[in-house]
């Protein structure tokens, strides 16, 4: 294999050695659609390991994964390689989460570029306890109170959530079509009220995107969920920072903590204790670092953020009759329990939309549309 012997000279020039018999190459899971990323592996040799990430923009994929040429966008192609060089990947570091250290950054003849990381020994976040995802909380609330907006830097992403948000309307036709919400997966499955819910969050969308964007900022690591957390047994190790750049403060959190159930991580039964106990956490960390801001907007930073998944329902009708596939398509989970995992889930975000919306006018925004 072509890779494996590109992989094989790159490892013994980061290392400045030969391994013996050669380097082996494992695929780690990762998201196969992502036009930017080439594929992720763990490769090993002479008693070493490293993480082999390859970036490219040639990769065929849908519109909605497109790698970006636009420094801007959110999935802009080359923006990991810039956070890694940088050191922005370790601005948190002092406050206890940081990155894999950046071991090189090779330009290949075929333009792709080949990210070799420190291999991260440690449990990943998708085992770790409530508790951990709690302490993990506070950690971020420190290192954005801390840090704030930060550097700005022209390859980090803005408007992430609005154009994020945008290329996803699968099934969107279906929010209003009776006959999409009698399917037995989401009939049985979906809490009563959801339909309701959700096509006001749809309806609202604007008003909410407009509100996180006129919230206070925070520099964003933009894709925290347990799959990109790992501990090294002191600090946790965020990976995978291709989306980084401008969000809103409480934004990173009010991804982390539906992620952690939509992908089964953490039932979600458990989701409105851990979300109070790791928003508290992250609340008393901002407090801890010095900042001295309205928690309220914080509040509402991780309340309003819940419009990051208005599309997710309209998807979750569309693909009711197919397999259901595991995260990066490593097997299946079962449909039932996803639909009513995610519908449990989604109840929840229309919740924090519910607080949002009363919220938001007494920080002087204005009020959100009335239902329909």
């Amino acid at each position: 294999m072509p890779e494996v012997a590109v992989a094989d000279a790159e490892f013994r020039e980061v290392f400045d050695s030969a391994a013996l018999g050669g380097t082996t190459l494992v695929p780690l899971t990762h998201n196969p659609l992502n036009g930017v990323t080439a594929g992720v592996w763990r490769v090993t040799g002479g008693g070493r390991s490293a993480v082999l990430k390859v970036l490219t923009r040639t990769k065929e994929t849908s519109v909605t994964w497109a790698a970006s040429n636009d420094p801007r966008h959110w999935n802009f192609w080359r923006r990991e390689a810039y956070v890694y060089q940088s050191g922005l990947a370790q601005i948190w570091q002092r406050h206890g989460i940081r990155a894999p250290r950046l071991l090189a950054c090779v330009e290949r003849p075929d333009g792709d570029l080949a990210l070799w990381l420190e291999d991260v020994p440690g449990e990943p976040a998708t085992a770790w306890p409530l508790a951990r995802h709690v302490e993990h909380a506070y950690r971020l609330g420190a290192a954005q109170g801390a840090v704030g907006a930060g550097e700005d830097r022209p390859w980090l992403s803005q408007r992430f959530l609005r154009d994020y948000t945008a290329g996803r309307t699968t099934g969107q036709d279906l929010l209003d079509d009776d006959r999409a919400w009698r399917h037995p997966l989401v009939r049985e499955h979906f809490p009563a009220g959801l339909r309701e819910d959700m096509v006001r969050l749809h309806h609202d969308r604007e008003w909410f995107l407009t509100v996180m964007e006129s919230l206070p900022r925070a520099f964003c690591h933009l894709d925290q969920w347990p799959a990109n957390v790992r501990s090294d047994g002191r600090d946790s190790v965020v990976l995978d920072w291709a989306f980084a750049g401008d969000g809103a403060l409480g934004e990173d959190l009010g991804n982390y903590l539906p992620d952690s159930v939509f992908d089964l991580f953490v039932p979600a039964a458990d989701l409105p204790g851990l979300a109070k106990a790791a928003y508290d956490a992250y609340a008393h960390g901002l407090r801890a670092s010095g900042w001295r801001g309205d928690e309220r907007l914080v509040r509402l930073g991780v309340c309003a953020s819940a419009v990051k998944y208005d599309w997710l329902t309209a998807l979750m009708l569309a693909r009711a009759d197919d397999e259901q596939p595991a995260y990066g398509g490593q097997g299946a989970v079962p449909a039932e329990l996803r639909y009513r995992e995610r519908g449990l889930a989604l109840a929840f975000l229309a919740d924090w939309a519910a607080e949002a919306r009363l919220l938001a006018p007494q920080l002087g925004f204005p009020e959100a549309p009335s239902g329909r």
